[in-house]
């Protein structure tokens, strides 16, 4: 868990930071007043309750971990969802029997292994995110901690929403990055996002429409606050969403940049069961991509990174395993495609700057 994003929103509405943090990367530690790390998940909630009551926003993998979340809830004031929210909305089951029932389209769902084995599965885990350990499904035995969904073809999106318990409304709507091989990943594997998504204008107002129905529904039927993520397939006419994630996104500082709204702010009105106004309209399109090690590397001079606006910087000396996440890059401009090549391009300079590291023989 990175929450360099988190405490760059943060400082930007004006916050006092203090991050807890897996990495401890370099404009991490420049821009929160104080970065404490550790190894694990549970050692972060360690430290963290250890600190004197406040209030407290976690990111990305605490929704599979909604003990945690918990031991947070007993010291300080959640700034986001609670644990048996997260619970609730990240049961696959659950989770397509409220949409169903609503009308909207859901995939295929089991959570045990179906008779269909016509290769339109995808195995899953219960636990998982950015698409890692996603795997075709022909037939087996499903391992534990693992479900099935059908396939759907079409262009992989998100919705990005802020949710007062009652009601939602959508900041924006990203394309989803999965497996780009100039981002170091193949498969299902995510790595990042493009807003606004590369669809025709009437396409992109159908899926608008539905984003807002869909996004709405699932922030009364699950009472969610704050920030959130609808993961969905756009086939050109219909959103089947496959996924939640109930806390704020990764791709919320793509939405600040292309919309220019204060993310933050929305957020922290919505966990007070207020919905933002949002008068904002986008000024440009923003793409944010994450690149990963193909093969171990070590870092060199990482320092001249940040002067080119790199982010998630890692320390020079910094050693990463292949399949790792190295740092991250952002760009804008005035339509999707090019944001999309600028961080292409980030991303190929970068990569040309890191040393591989050569086995040493025998």
């Amino acid at each position: 868990m990175s929450a360099r994003m988190l405490a760059d929103l943060a400082q930007r509405d004006g916050r006092p930071v203090l991050a807890f943090d897996l990495f401890g990367d370099l404009d991490l530690r420049r821009r929160a007043d104080r970065v404490m790390t550790a190894g694990r998940l549970s050692a972060l909630v360690d430290a963290a309750i250890a600190e004197p009551p406040g209030h407290v926003v976690y990111g990305a993998s605490f929704e599979n971990h909604p003990a945690l979340v918990a031991r947070l809830a007993e010291r300080h004031a959640l700034l986001g969802n609670a644990p048996g929210t997260l619970r609730a909305v990240r049961d696959p089951a659950r989770l397509g029997a409220t949409l169903r029932d609503a009308g909207f389209a859901f995939p295929r769902t089991c959570v045990t292994a179906p008779e269909d084995r016509s290769g339109r599965w995808l195995r899953k885990p219960l636990r998982g995110g950015g698409g890692t350990r996603v795997r075709g499904w022909r037939g087996g035995v499903l391992p534990a901690g693992t479900f099935v969904q059908e396939r759907v073809d079409g262009l992989g999106c998100s919705a990005v929403a802020v949710g007062d318990g009652v009601d939602a409304v959508v900041l924006g709507l990203t394309e989803q990055l999965v497996g780009e091989r100039a981002f170091g990943v193949r498969g299902y594997r995510w790595c990042g996002n493009l807003t606004p998504p590369r669809l025709p204008a009437g396409e992109l107002e159908a899926l608008l429409g539905q984003a807002h129905a869909i996004c709405s529904h699932l922030a009364a039927a699950f009472a969610l606050r704050g920030a959130f993520g609808v993961d969905f397939i756009w086939d050109s006419e219909r959103a089947w969403t496959h996924e939640v994630n109930p806390r704020p996104t990764a791709s919320l500082e793509a939405i600040e940049s292309a919309y220019g709204v204060g993310v933050f702010d929305a957020h922290l009105r919505g966990c007070a069961g207020e919905l933002p106004h949002l008068a904002a309209t986008r000024s440009s399109a923003a793409a944010k991509a994450v690149l990963f090690a193909t093969e171990n590397v070590t870092i060199g001079d990482s320092e001249r990174w940040l002067r080119r606006g790199v982010r998630d910087v890692p320390h020079p000396g910094e050693r990463i395993s292949a399949g790792h996440p190295i740092c991250t890059v952002v760009a804008t401009a005035a339509t999707p495609q090019p944001a999309l090549e600028a961080v292409q391009e980030h991303a190929a300079r970068v990569r040309a700057e890191l040393r591989v590291e050569v086995p040493a023989d025998g």
